[in-house]
């Protein structure tokens, strides 16, 4: 039995610039954390392993949310599902905001994690309201808006915390984010539910997964450190697994799996999973080393850098990443995913490889991140809208839901790996790490993101991944 949907009431651009500013500032309000560990880690009086923690604490919340959120909005529609969890994010950045300890502050990164979840339920509304070709373009924009809206934040941050406080770093961006959600739910028209009628949740899978990410979390955390406890890291590793193996068990049997094992096997949902984790891997290392490097104080290398000054320099970065959202989907809809991206991973490898030769000067790791930050803006936006084109329409949540979710594993495990590599290199006594480990680093980074080519060259030459 099938259900006739109600036409889709046209959006103009008003609508989809609300979506677009909230996407604006909900990517701000996610990067807030990253270039102000150090500064976090002295007024709160935090260890080095709890400000890892905190880096990441959003990332896993937002990996969890976001399949419930695409699965939610397909069903009962996006803008409902929408403005509700954007009403857990504002409370989320108010507690974050008012945070006077570390406790208090982690509950507010775990609720703000739901924004994560925003960017599938803004695809499935645009998806309803507008033509294939014009939702590419839109998507790209939306996309794009969030990550520029992302090194906004890793710009503005520093600044403002050293200005005002660390409270205005927080409350500023969900300031921005209660009006932008104001302004969708008044100028964005209610898309039609889905045609399912499954009402079940998958606490199984949603806990399985929790443990799988946060077990992966610990034993990246605790690799610098090997040597010294390997019977911890081995046992970490093996309950990993275990969690794996039951994940994967407990979703292809359930009735209504939190992620659709089978949507995943098609070869379009596959190949974007593995080339975003992949590409976004390689970038968050040169996210987490850049600005390491600006700041270091090595003989011979780094530049003593502030926080006022890393983000002046990092904003052609920022610049080009929210350029590179519209391009993405304009070439996507032009010549195809696999040439946008394809040509973003040669961009990205050959930036990754050059900085690893070449960073002695400021301007190096300037243009170096700004190619780096257009080129994952490029693959990831192609990917997120060859996919959301590639389902049906009520599966679009779902789907673009799992190229989230493997952002931000690869944002978060190549982080983390960043992390290790500074620890690993950085002597007893000392918070000077040694120059080698940044170039190890870098060409790490190049040699994973060169390795996406091999899965593009298998995606077809048309416009669908």
């Amino acid at each position: 039995m099938t259900t006739t949907l109600a036409p889709p009431i046209p959006i103009g651009m008003a609508a989809v610039g609300s979506l677009g500013l909230l996407a604006l500032s909900a990517g701000a309000l996610e990067s807030v954390v990253s270039p102000t560990i150090p500064l976090l880690e002295r007024e709160l009086d935090m260890s080095q392993s709890q400000g890892a923690l905190l880096s990441i604490v959003l990332l896993i919340t937002g990996a969890l949310i976001t399949p419930l959120a695409g699965r939610f909005g397909d069903r009962y529609g996006g803008k409902r599902v929408l403005i509700r969890l954007m009403a857990v994010v504002a409370v989320g950045g108010t507690v974050s905001a008012l945070a006077p300890n570390l406790p208090v502050l982690l509950l507010g990164q775990v609720l703000q994690g739901a924004m994560v979840g925003a960017l599938p339920l803004s695809f499935i509304v645009v998806r309803k309201n507008l033509p294939p070709g014009r939702s590419k373009v839109a998507i790209g924009v939306v996309s794009g808006l969030f990550v520029g809206g992302g090194m906004v934040g890793m710009l503005a941050a520093g600044p403002v915390a050293e200005k005002l406080s660390r409270h205005w770093m927080f409350a500023l961006p969900t300031i921005a984010v209660i009006a932008a959600t104001l302004l969708v739910h008044r100028l964005m028209p209610s898309d039609p539910p889905g045609t399912s009628h499954d009402t079940g949740i998958d606490w199984s899978g949603l806990l399985l997964l929790s443990g799988m990410l946060v077990t992966l979390m610990l034993v990246l955390a605790l690799a610098p450190e090997a040597g010294s406890q390997p019977l911890v890291l081995a046992a970490l590793v093996t309950l990993l697994a275990v969690f794996v193996v039951s994940w994967v068990y407990v979703e292809r049997r359930a009735a209504s799996p939190m992620i659709d094992l089978h949507l995943l096997a098609r070869p379009a949902i596959w190949k974007a999973c593995v080339l975003t984790f992949v590409i976004c891997l390689g970038t968050s290392m040169a996210v987490y080393l850049v600005p390491q490097l600006f700041d270091e104080r090595g003989e011979g290398y780094g530049f003593n850098a502030g926080a006022t000054e890393i983000g002046f320099f990092l904003l052609p970065g920022a610049v080009a990443a929210t350029l590179a959202g519209p391009l993405g989907g304009i070439g996507d809809r032009r010549f195809g995913s696999r040439t946008v991206v394809g040509t973003g991973v040669v961009i990205m490898t050959v930036s990754l490889v050059v900085l690893a030769s070449v960073h002695t000067e400021v301007w190096h790791l300037v243009v170096g991140k700004a190619l780096i930050a257009l080129a994952n803006g490029l693959c990831v936006t192609a990917l997120m809208t060859s996919t959301a084109t590639a389902v049906d329409a009520e599966d679009t949540g779902i789907a673009t839901s799992l190229i989230l979710v493997s952002r931000v594993l690869g944002y978060a495990v190549g982080g983390q790996l960043g992390g290790a590599l500074l620890t690993a290199a950085t002597p007893s006594g000392s918070n000077v790490a040694a120059e080698s480990s940044y170039v190890t680093g870098f060409l790490i980074a190049g040699v994973v993101t060169s390795l996406a080519l091999f899965v593009t060259r298998t995606m077809p030459k048309g416009v669908n991944a």
